[in-house]
């Protein structure tokens, strides 16, 4: 009697740990699992695809290499958890790909592009690319110590871009990641900025989106070149010194037929329910954050950007729309939590598991948050009940600063205190102070254009402005076009107006970024406290009529103090007395009223010696002068008193 021979299983590419950890939520390499990877399997090359689709009765690869064929190339399940595979020999580098999917339900059929793919067809068209992220990173140097230049101690001063339309080539094409490179990296390095924010460079379909609405999680545009071509760009930027930080957007994702929307015949990604899974600010779909899957989807999402480009922070879009279940919804538009409550439990839980995990595995990167509202302790631990944030972006600064700005000069003295009342919430989280593009789209205009007066008035209250910046506590960020007074509002379809720098104010304007960055850097009362109270110190908060504002700035040492004065009308104050909390000279290190910023050239000849004349409540002050719609910064040292 012959034994009968049980067929020996084949070896799965996704394994027990990896499923168990997928259906968890913990799982945050399944960028490693899931898509299409070269390998090997019993001594044959081949690509190994892999989706997860789990409402799916019918799963096959179609590309070029099987002539769209559904019925060439089939998955199979493995285990219970919804992951369809599939090895095909071959080298398939370069070649398109999508999966067709066919529903248990309604005898839905769809054609979708790869959620995990690295790389897809320059758009309109929208299928995967088979493609792998070999690259010889250069950046070792930079990798090891890059932790300290984005801590809290460090000055962090952002230039945020657009890819696309930062500057384009004589046919006014966007530039390649490569080409882009030299001459962003000189201008970021003649300005003084430390970091760059690209705007999404995941990509999209609609590029009027810029970037905002996503379909592809784990793929860089190929609008502007290859994964290689973008390593490139972040490995010369990191070589050149200056930190990269990705704008990622885990909010909500395109509705294209394409994308994740829908994927399987279900609402696998997203929730069912509109009230919860559809964005009406932005037409868009919202993750739904308490589905295990999805939460891995989206940690390994973060960690890919970390772990395969160096990426040095992460900026999180849209905060706010993720914390609240009735944002931007009207009453009946949103389905409270279990307890009643606006507050997106699922959301909150899945944005302290994404900073505790980006820290956990990356500890010398950051994260940012935007988020437009009073939620408490953002950028704080989440050992604490903080939502584990390194850093938010002040959008209450932004609102108050730029309202304030827009303000004829005479009307100041009436509204003094939306400068002031900054300092009463500055130290509750650690701070972004963001100029950036949304101040400028929409018919909302450039920053120049927002200033009132002449033209000598805009320019000079553009700069008066862009000292208060720097002045203030909390790190900075300057939307492309603000360096160099851009004229009209940004268009994404276009390029800067890069010819402006031909004319005086404008090269006086750029100028002054670069002096008032490499400033910030070089003096430790600018930067080393941003987030600590003990930084900064009211000496006159008071002078409304004058509509002037002063304060010292002080690093951790108590040496070395900056004065900063602040004149927001366009009035000479000559004789101007002010209190100062130590002897000697005080030198005039910053004037944005210098000639050659393109200003009257009204100062203090270099300085001012103190006088034993208590004021302010200090036992010493100067007199200055005051320029008319300028910023002043006076650096004095102030020794401790000596022990007896």
């Amino acid at each position: 009697m012959t034994a009968a021979i049980v067929a020996k299983p084949q070896p799965t590419w996704i394994g027990e740990q990896d499923l168990f950890l997928f259906n968890e939520g913990s799982h945050v390499r399944l960028y490693d699992k899931l898509g299409a990877h070269a390998t090997t399997r019993n001594g044959v090359a081949g690509t190994q695809f892999a989706v997860w689709a789990p409402a799916a009765q019918y799963v096959a690869v179609v590309g070029n290499f099987n002539g769209w064929d559904r019925g060439t190339n089939p998955l199979q399940v493995t285990g219970s958890g919804g992951i369809w595979e599939c090895f095909i020999p071959g080298n398939h580098q370069g070649e398109c790909y999508k999966f067709h999917i066919a529903s248990k339900f309604n005898g839905y059929t769809v054609d979708k592009t790869d959620p995990f793919a690295v790389l897809c067809e320059v758009s309109p068209k929208t299928a995967s690319v088979v493609w792998n992220l070999d690259y010889q990173w250069n950046d070792t140097s930079w990798m090891a110590s890059r932790g300290p230049k984005s801590a809290q101690e460090a000055a962090i001063s952002i230039y945020e871009l657009h890819v696309g339309s930062w500057i384009r080539d004589e046919k006014h094409h966007s530039l390649n990641y490569r080409d882009l490179a030299p001459k962003l990296i000189a201008h970021v390095k003649n300005l003084g900025f430390t970091h760059v924010e690209l705007m999404p460079i995941t990509e999209h379909p609609f590029y009027g989106s810029w970037g905002y609405q996503t379909t592809g999680y784990f793929a860089a545009t190929s609008r502007y070149g290859t994964p290689q071509d973008l390593m490139f760009l972040i490995d010369e930027l990191h070589q050149a010194g200056i930190a990269v930080i990705l704008d990622w957007v885990p909010s909500h994702f395109t509705t294209d037929e394409h994308g994740l929307g829908y994927f399987d015949g279900t609402h696998l990604f997203e929730h069912a329910d509109p009230k919860q899974g559809y964005h009406p600010d932005w037409g868009s779909y919202v993750f739904n954050y308490g589905r295990h899957e999805v939460r891995s989807f989206l940690l390994s999402s973060a960690l890919f950007w970390l772990d395969k480009y160096h990426i040095d922070g992460l900026r999180v879009d849209a905060v706010a729309s993720m914390l609240y279940l009735d944002y931007s919804r009207k009453e009946g538009e949103w389905v409270p939590n279990q307890y009643g409550g606006r507050e997106n439990l699922e959301a909150i839980e899945f944005v302290r598991r994404f900073n505790f995990e980006v820290y956990k595995h990356f500890p010398d990167v950051q994260t940012y948050a935007e988020e437009s509202t009073s939620f408490p302790m953002v950028s704080r631990p989440t050992y604490l009940g903080g939502l584990g944030f390194g850093y938010k972006w002040d959008m209450g600064w932004m609102h108050d600063t730029l309202q304030y700005a827009q303000r004829d000069p005479l009307h100041r003295k009436y509204h003094h205190g939306e400068l002031t009342f900054r300092m009463l919430y500055a130290m509750n989280e650690n701070f972004v102070l963001p100029l950036s593009h949304d101040e400028v789209v929409h018919g909302k205009g450039p920053l120049w254009d927002k200033m009132p007066g002449d033209e000598w008035q805009k320019f000079a209250s553009l700069r008066v402005l862009y000292a208060y910046m720097f002045a203030m506590p909390g790190k900075k960020l300057l939307f492309m076009g603000a360096e160099i007074a851009q004229r009209q509002e940004w268009k994404h379809d276009g390029q800067l107006d890069w010819f402006v720098l031909d004319h005086e104010p404008h090269a006086g304007v750029e100028q002054l970024v670069g002096d008032l960055n490499r400033l910030y850097v070089a003096v430790p009362a600018l930067h080393e406290l941003d987030t600590q109270p003990g930084g900064f110190e009211w000496i006159d908060a008071n002078d409304a009529q004058g509509s002037v504002y002063c304060f010292l700035r002080k690093p951790k040492s108590g040496e070395d103090r900056v004065l900063c004065l602040l004149n927001f009308t366009p009035v000479i104050r000559g004789g101007y007395r002010v209190g100062v909390p130590g002897p000697g000279y005080w030198n005039e290190i910053m004037n944005t009223d210098a000639a050659p910023y393109w200003g009257s050239n009204v100062g203090n000849s270099g300085g001012v010696q103190a006088e034993a004349v208590p004021f302010h409540g200090q036992p010493y002050s100067l007199v200055v002068t005051l320029p008319p719609l300028a910023g002043v910064f006076l650096q004095g040292s102030v020794l401790p008193a000596r022990k007896v």
